[in-house]
């Protein structure tokens, strides 16, 4: 392949690549729509509600009967749910969790107002997001560097150090310095996520350790092409579909729970967890990142044992070197 012919294939090459990334971020943003919302009902006419819902969104919810309006904020609380409507003594009254998702707590509340009929239905907000970030919108948009510095430090170990011992240290050591700084930045600069900072720096530590070690362990065991693989994983699938501005529920399936399976939907249903509901719920989101870990860990384990057992250059002689007369 000559000069020309390589640089047409790799303006084809970049096009398409574009076009990938054009897909994987536009088509999840322009599909939200509630798909098995998980969502509480309780009352006299929680049956009522429940037709009517099922009726008019089929599919959208997955409706949970409870004993009354206590176990509903229990179930909130718990992350069961996302809300609950409470029936009995006047129109229906909506529960919200905005620090679950800002995004289906406004769906929730269209909902609650249509059902009502009247233009302002009874809404409660339990666990309300951070004020100074009603909206989600600084809480979605961390996700991404987070993921990005973490390609970030895994590819500059790949081409900066040659062992892959030093990878291992290089990688603890972004863990722990990331994960301290990126929560000070967050809580104190932006104050977007509230919550306890050593636990959030230990889970934004854990993030920055898995994606790291993952893009430097599979560099480390299968060569250059290893960033690559998992530079387009994060990006590609896991950052766009971390339902981070959203909810795993709201966009389309399968990949809404693909992306929890991946660091980025993971890391952020634990920083909620962790933020806004004393780690209620965090047990799944908290696995998949422990096991993203492990995963880096064995790669890099792999890439030392290999290193160990690649014999060193025999040292030269100096006297069978030539002296110049």
């Amino acid at each position: 392949m000559n000069v020309i012919q390589r640089a047409v294939a790799i303006g084809v090459g970049a096009a398409l690549l574009q076009a990938l990334m054009l897909i994987a971020f536009a088509w999840p943003a322009t599909n939200i729509a509630p798909r098995d919302l998980p969502l509480a009902v309780a009352g006299p006419q929680a049956a009522m509600v429940e037709a009517r819902l099922a009726g008019q969104s089929p599919g959208a919810f997955e409706l949970t009967t409870v004993p009354d309006e206590t176990a509903a904020r229990e179930a909130i609380g718990d992350r069961e749910v996302y809300g609950a409507i409470i029936t009995g003594n006047g129109a229906p009254r909506l529960l919200v969790a905005s620090g679950a998702s800002p995004a289906v707590a406004q769906q929730l509340t269209q909902i609650g107002q249509q059902m009502s009929g009247v233009p302002a239905a009874p809404v409660e907000d339990v666990v309300p997001a951070d004020p100074e970030d009603p909206r989600g919108a600084g809480f979605g948009a961390m996700a991404l560097p987070l993921v990005m510095a973490g390609i970030a430090g895994g590819v500059l170990l790949t081409l900066l150090v040659p062992s892959a011992t030093g990878r291992i240290a290089g990688v603890v050591t972004f863990g722990i310095a990331g994960g301290l700084l990126s929560m000070l930045v967050t809580q104190t600069w932006l104050s977007i996520v509230p919550g306890p900072y050593l636990e959030l720096s230990l889970v934004a530590g854990l993030v920055s350790f898995a994606v790291a070690g993952t893009v430097a362990g599979l560099a480390t065991v299968i060569g250059r092409a290893g960033i690559g693989i998992a530079a387009l994983t994060m990006l590609l699938i896991g950052n766009p579909f971390s339902a981070a501005t959203s909810a795993p529920e709201l966009l389309p399936q399968p990949w809404g729970l693909v992306g929890q399976l991946l660091p980025p939907g993971a890391a952020a249903s634990l920083i909620r967890s962790v933020s806004f509901f004393d780690w209620a719920g965090a047990q799944g989101p908290l696995l998949v990142l422990v096991a993203w870990a492990v995963l880096a860990v064995v790669l890099l384990g792999i890439g030392a044992l290999r290193d160990s057992r690649r014999p060193e250059p025999a040292p030269s002689d100096p006297e069978s070197v030539p002296v110049p007369a």
